[in-house]
């Protein structure tokens, strides 16, 4: 029975397989290969990836409790696969002041965060004293929040209005209280493509250049693809390349995100011929090999919940994923461009989602030291989330008697 399970997978694969649980380092052109497997060859990668996984971190699967905040959606970058950027005079831009930074800041501590994730538009009226403005407000009023903060693009452009050395301004920012940095900007790491999918934004080097400073400077970062436009297998191989390389360097990534592309609401889908998003042997293949082939380097292999929806995110647990991202409490920038999955997933529906998979649900910090196992579900702290008013359905007697009779309980 067991040859009759196997029997079907290619020699070529077998061998490369078997080679990355073995511990030898995968080269490109065999990442390539793999992310091009189908059939029982995707069957076999997709196993391979879940014994990596557990080799690499058992059974624990991580999640932080965090909250996005977009401080502006005014951006001229001009990104063809962003729905969420506007200009100044349309009229639902907008730009948030000080105080209400800090007021989402509040209420994520409030719902029990240890981290904000803070980005936004590239705003041509704001200048590098804005972004450090945002994190003294902040740390000023929640010293021990840590900031997650600015992705390579917005360091571009706020380090060339400084006029400073990079690592002086990098060491600045961090000063002023920035944390870690979000490993994004990256989507392709080749510059033909960004040339078609994000003509004005930074070039591979330049991302290169910010993320390795970072690094040296003390401010760790993530590191994500993005995947599911126009891009090839051999793209997408090379790009996960190079942030070996820069890992082998440096150290400094706390785990690897690939994010699939949302088209429904951007030029790149509708006007340039981009495929619509990844299919869901794409999502998992990927999930796999970031495992085989970054290890051990990087040991977190994340999967994003906004992009694949908690079902998908589920399956990807046995792909080599290991971690389940953040609650996040406000997400636009997907949902910009056509997410569906929404903006929050609390902690207590992580967990019953990890569970649900016989895994281990862990509360982590944004560098991955652990807060907290939650073996016992009986041992569960109480939902920190705003209660909900849940809709019946049914006849209007039974409703109508429940509506009157039951408390508001939170979402479990």
């Amino acid at each position: 029975m067991l040859e009759r399970l196997l029997g079907d997978v290619s020699p070529e694969v077998s061998e490369i397989l078997d080679a990355a649980l073995s511990g030898r380092e995968l080269a490109v052109e065999e990442a390539e290969r793999l992310l091009q497997a189908t059939g029982a060859d995707f069957q076999a990668l997709l196993r391979a990836g879940d014994v990596a996984r557990a080799d690499d971190r058992g059974d624990d699967v991580s999640f932080v409790i965090c909250r996005n905040i977009n401080f502006t959606n005014v951006c001229y970058v001009g990104c063809t696969f962003c729905g969420f950027s506007r200009h100044r005079e349309e009229p639902d831009a907008y730009d948030r002041d000080m105080a209400t930074l800090v007021e989402k800041a509040e209420d994520a501590v409030l719902r029990g965060a240890t981290e904000v994730c803070i980005q936004g538009g590239i705003h041509p009226g704001k200048d590098h004293n804005h972004y450090r403005e945002i994190l003294l407000a902040i740390k000023r009023a929640f010293p021990e929040l840590h900031i997650h903060a600015f992705s390579p693009e917005e360091i571009d452009f706020s380090h060339r209005k400084s006029g400073m050395p990079l690592h002086d301004y990098l060491a600045w920012l961090r000063d002023a209280g920035l944390g870690t940095i979000p490993g994004t900007a990256a989507e392709i790491l080749d510059d033909e493509i960004r040339k078609v999918i994000s003509p004005n934004k930074l070039r591979r080097d330049r991302w290169v250049e910010i993320v390795t400073a970072a690094h040296e400077s003390g401010l760790r970062s993530t590191a994500t693809v993005m995947y599911g436009h126009i891009e090839t297998p051999g793209h997408v191989a090379r790009h996960l390349g190079l942030i070996r390389e820069i890992q082998r360097r440096t150290g400094g990534f706390t785990e690897f995100v690939p994010l699939g592309f949302i088209h429904e609401k951007n030029v790149l889908f509708n006007h340039m011929d981009a495929r619509p998003g990844a299919s869901v042997s794409e999502d998992l293949r990927l999930i796999a090999v970031s495992r085989l082939f970054l290890r051990p380097w990087i040991r977190n292999i994340q999967m994003s919940w906004v992009k694949l929806g908690p079902k998908v995110a589920q399956i990807s647990l046995q792909c080599g994923a290991n971690d389940f991202g953040g609650t996040l409490m406000e997400e636009s920038i997907s949902r910009e461009s056509g997410a569906d999955f929404g903006e929050n997933l609390p902690a207590e529906q992580m967990r019953r989602l990890i569970r649900e998979m016989g895994r281990v649900p862990v509360q982590r910090s944004t560098t991955y030291e652990v807060l907290q196992r939650f073996e016992d579900p009986a041992q569960d702290p109480p939902s920190l989330e705003p209660p909900q008013v849940r809709e019946l359905s049914g006849p209007a007697r039974w409703r109508n008697a429940n509506e009157r009779s039951a408390p508001v309980a939170p979402p479990r």
